[in-house]
């Protein structure tokens, strides 16, 4: 009997230490947490901006005595910017290296292919970047675990047709959008709307798809409305491409968008002489003098030796959101975190106060910024 008991507790420890061998290991000294990033593909530039201002928050996190008088460990995998790889990253975020929430990813329509996986674990998700409306809302029902650090789409879109009617006094627009993309539909649909409703008129609307190369035939079909204005929303990548050629056809007008064109990338593709008269939407101003902020960029500038963009600022910005809510919640268990998020109030951010309605989205401000000779220029803030 004695030996048959040796032998069941045998097995059992090697069960224990079986368990214990699969992905990450549990440490009561530790909290894990996760970044399902865009480290390459293309949009690498926003997820390696982003994945710095979430190392930058852990390292400060941990310098000051960690959470819970425990360090944050920061599990990474990167997702190539594709769907597919969204979820294959949240599966071995979650599964292998065992994390208690994740952050990122930043795209919209990888955040919410990824999210399923998430909430099947019962793992908060906090998007730094990730726009849409369909994050934290699918179905007319909020999505428990999804969370994010920026504002929506619909308030960009009505930020930059309240400017461009009320600030610069456009009548007419016309909207040139990738078609296949949800974040820049999310844009035109609400920008339209409220530009509408301002007493404006939409006397063009044109599409392109991601990676198109060339636009002059859209771009023609535009300009024979020559509307005051044109709104953009779309990356970097095609929007640079698509400035250059606008501009080069004798399309001087303004040209505006979102928060798609914020990578120093867009000033080598279009030229700095292009993005004259340009404006877009954006989440923070490396200029604002709010404290946090002032401190945010000297110690980003220190650590990468560069000016921080708002995907770093709003990666930062989630970590602080998390780390808020393991405090509030006084534990690191995953349902309690997301319980703690749900209630995230006047948490002061990198790019401003931080609350969360009931949709899980914040209620804050947001700049437009303006391109003058390549460099970003604060132009005007507006509260929701």
């Amino acid at each position: 009997m004695l030996q048959k008991r040796l032998k069941l507790l045998a097995m059992g420890v090697m069960a224990m230490m079986l368990a214990g061998g699969c992905g990450g290991q549990s440490n009561s000294s530790e909290i894990r947490i996760g970044a399902n990033m865009e480290l390459t593909g293309g949009v690498a530039s926003f997820g390696q901006a982003a994945f710095n201002g979430i190392k930058l928050a852990v390292k400060e996190v941990n310098a000051n005595g960690g959470v819970l008088g425990k360090q944050l460990v920061l599990a990474s995998a990167d997702n190539k910017g594709e769907a597919s790889e969204a979820v294959n990253a949240m599966t071995k975020l979650i599964s292998q290296d065992k994390v208690k929430a994740v952050l990122g990813p930043i795209v919209s329509s990888d955040v919410i292919a990824a999210y399923k996986v998430a909430e099947e674990n019962k793992v908060s998700v906090i998007t730094p970047t990730g726009t849409s409306a369909a994050i934290t809302m699918a179905g007319g029902k909020v999505q428990d675990y999804a969370f994010r650090a920026c504002f929506i789409d619909p308030f960009q879109g009505i930020v930059m047709a309240n400017f461009a009617t009320k600030s610069l006094n456009a009548k007419t627009a016309a909207i040139y959008i990738d078609n296949s993309s949800d974040y820049a539909k999310g844009l035109a649909e609400n920008f339209e709307k409220a530009f509408i409703a301002n007493g404006g008129k939409i006397v063009s609307s044109e599409a392109y798809l991601s990676k198109d190369q060339d636009f002059k035939s859209t771009l023609t079909k535009i300009k024979a409305t020559n509307p005051d204005v044109i709104f953009i929303p779309g990356y970097y990548q095609e929007v640079g491409l698509i400035v250059k050629q606008a501009r080069e056809m004798g399309i001087n007008g303004v040209l505006l968008g979102g928060d798609g064109w914020e990578a120093p990338q867009l000033v080598e593709i279009a030229g700095a002489a292009a993005l004259n008269n340009c404006y877009y939407s954006n989440h923070y101003s490396p200029e604002d003098k709010d404290p946090m902020s002032v401190h945010f960029v000297e110690a980003y500038q220190k650590e990468y030796n560069q000016q921080p963009d708002s995907f770093a600022a709003l990666g930062y910005d989630s970590v602080m959101m998390l780390v808020d809510a393991i405090k509030r919640a006084n534990s690191d268990d995953s349902v309690k975190i997301k319980e703690a998020l749900a209630a995230t109030r006047n948490l002061q951010g990198v790019s401003g106060i931080i609350s969360l309605n009931a949709q899980h989205d914040p209620v804050k401000s947001a700049v437009v910024l303006e391109l003058k000779d390549g460099k970003r220029v604060f132009r005007e803030k507006v509260n929701p």
